[in-house]
């Protein structure tokens, strides 16, 4: 059995509640992948803290224009 102290009295953690953890295979869209724990096998992500900008210290920005623009260049003003 589990257990846990807290405040030097010792609790004991209920058998069959918890989730079993094993190994996670995770892979990034960029290509990066580590090894975790999950109650999964493997996660596919989309942004991983090798490619997000907060981490990379890069930004991309895309120019999309608003509606103005996007009429004016629909219509050829």
């Amino acid at each position: 059995m589990h257990g846990c102290v807290r405040a030097g009295k010792r609790y004991n953690m209920r058998e069959g509640i918890h989730p079993d953890y094993k190994e996670c295979k995770v892979t990034c869209a960029c290509g990066n992948s580590f090894v975790t724990k999950s109650i999964n096998s493997e996660m596919r992500l989309d942004v991983c803290s090798a490619c997000h900008p907060f981490f990379t210290g890069q930004q991309k920005f895309i120019n999309r224009g608003g509606r103005v623009e996007k009429f004016k260049n629909k219509y050829n003003l």
